[in-house]
Formats: C-alpha cells, structure tokens, sequence
C-alpha cells in the first residue's frame, strides 16, 4: 500500500509580524520531499497530524483528509492547511 501524499499551504497570517522563516501566502510544500523547507516550528505543531491523516484517522470539526493548524510564532501566526492525496 502506498502512503498518501501530504501537502502543507500556507493559507493566511494572523500576527503583526512576517514570518521569520520567509514563509508567504500561497508557498506550499510536500512533506516527503520538502519537509526541511518548512519553518521547525510549524512542523512541530503540524507532524501530529500529518501522522492522523496519513494513517487513516480524521481531524474533528475539519473536512476529510485536512487539518488547518496555525504555528506557535505569536508574532506572526502563520496559518497552514495540511491536505491529503491519495497517490
């Protein structure tokens, strides 16, 4: 069986600040193949739910196969939505 792709867009930014990273509106990334582009700190809040959706589970309250999570920088407050793909 093969996993299922796993894409993370940067959706919006709620904090006063830009990212410290680069990070801009619309830059998305694969998981498997661009994971160390993606700022550490939104990879830590997002990896607990790339491991739920990739191995079949579902995000409460969220459309299937995504999860819209938000980095811990209280300065910039990234917004990214993680979405799955069957390959």
């Amino acid at each position: 069986m093969k996993r299922p792709r796993i894409t993370i867009t940067l959706i919006d930014r709620k904090g006063p600040c830009p990212c410290h990273r680069g990070h801009k509106i619309g830059d998305s990334y694969d998981f498997d193949m661009e994971r160390g582009s993606l700022c550490p700190m939104a990879m830590h809040v997002a990896f607990p739910y790339i491991d739920i959706l990739r191995y079949g589970g579902e995000i409460p309250g969220q459309e299937k196969g995504t999860a819209v999570f938000c980095c811990p920088d209280v300065e910039t407050i990234n917004v990214f939505r993680i979405e799955k793909t069957e390959s």
